[in-house]
């Protein structure tokens, strides 16, 4: 990605939210998004680029030294106040002329442009690529059983990352043979490119950013100096871990250069739907159906829970279908303490009825003079 590609992206926009929005507002837009974008549930051929925009914003947004670089970079570069050339729009706020360096004009601060880039997406800038690189972040994903997710479960993940090639051990030339030191950036991976009033770094076009020139590349990674890797991990998955939750599993990304620290892995979970149970925000739901007896004259019944053993649930007589009770601590193991069992009660109405059963209900009927409890209805109160 380039820089002025970067700079003209406007994640808040992505996830549909303000500069000033929260870190669970963020969370939440992301859920949201990638839920309903997500290839597996979303056929649309636009579906996976969305998918891939919101996550990418997602990364930058959710982590707070990503945004608050971010943030000032676009401040100072973003808001109309400096235009790369060849963008277009408004005026550099420099009188033509200057020759102004833009690492120069940044040096003061800590570091050139590059540190700004460099630090969000690895780039090949002179500050950044001799010193300790953070690794890159890796993304995967775990389907999980209902009862997996419920009471948390460690799973195995493969993943795939690059490394040091084995044949050149990562310097790209064949064995037998060295890079040599490019001759146009000298080594500095860099040069400057004039545009009107400004002087911008750009990577050398000669070494292409890695400042050195191979002349015999490497057979087996054809002179890149790198190659794939695959490892198996166990991740563990937290329990209540819901459908859609995007998990962070810090340093389990790729490997950091030169010493720098391993990036993050963030896994997107999938839970399969259950029989039985259901989700109600962190607690557990269930329908139970009874008959119309038991809700008519109350009754105790049997309720299964999720981890195999069963509950006596007490229901008062005149118990309405469709009402909800609660059995605590019947619930979710999370963070916070077991969470709770709602039961919803369904009354079943037979479909069949012996004569015996027909003349029983009738006579029911007859001596509960209910009424007719529609009468409301004819009078529209």
């Amino acid at each position: 990605m380039s820089q002025q590609d970067w700079l003209e992206k406007d994640y808040y926009a992505v996830l549909g939210l303000k500069k000033d929005a929260t870190p669970d507002q963020i969370k939440k837009a992301f859920r949201k998004l990638a839920r309903e974008n997500h290839p597996d549930q979303n056929k649309d051929p636009q579906a996976e680029k969305r998918f891939k925009e919101v996550t990418e914003a997602n990364d930058i947004l959710s982590d707070p030294d990503k945004r608050k670089e971010y943030d000032e970079a676009r401040s100072l570069f973003g808001s109309g106040g400096f235009r790369f050339p060849g963008s277009g729009g408004g005026s550099t706020g420099f009188s033509q002329g200057q020759g102004i360096n833009l690492d120069d004009l940044l040096g003061g601060a800590g570091g050139g442009i590059g540190d700004i880039f460099g630090n969000l997406f690895g780039g090949s800038s002179r500050s950044t690529s001799r010193g300790p690189r953070r690794g890159q972040d890796a993304e995967a994903e775990a389907t999980l059983s209902f009862h997996d997710a419920a009471h948390g479960s460690t799973v195995s993940l493969r993943l795939t990352s690059e490394t040091a090639c084995d044949a050149c051990h990562g310097t790209g030339a064949k064995a037998g043979t060295n890079p040599r030191v490019c001759p146009t950036c000298q080594g500095s991976g860099m040069t400057a490119r004039s545009s009107g009033a400004f002087a911008v770094s750009q990577p050398c076009e000669t070494c292409h950013g890695r400042g050195l020139i191979i002349d015999d590349p490497c057979p087996v990674c054809h002179g890149t100096g790198r190659g794939d890797s695959s490892r198996t991990i166990q991740v563990r998955i937290p329990a209540g871990v819901t459908d859609g939750q995007r998990i962070r599993i810090k340093g389990k990304g790729g490997p950091g250069g030169n010493g720098g620290a391993a990036g993050d892995l963030y896994v997107f979970v999938h839970v399969t739907p259950d029989k039985l149970f259901s989700r109600t925000g962190d607690n557990l739901a269930i329908t139970v159906p009874v008959t119309y007896a038991e809700a008519t004259l109350g009754a105790a019944i049997d309720v299964p829970t999720l981890d195999g053993g069963r509950v006596t649930l007490k229901i008062p007589a005149g118990t309405k279908s469709g009402r909800t009770f609660r059995a605590k601590g019947k619930g979710i193991d999370g963070k916070s303490g077991t969470t709770d069992l709602l039961v919803t009660v369904e009354v079943v109405v037979p479909s069949h009825l012996s004569a015996e059963a027909k003349a029983a209900l009738e006579a029911y009927e007859n001596l509960a003079q209910e009424g007719n409890p529609r009468e409301h209805l004819r009078s529209g109160s």
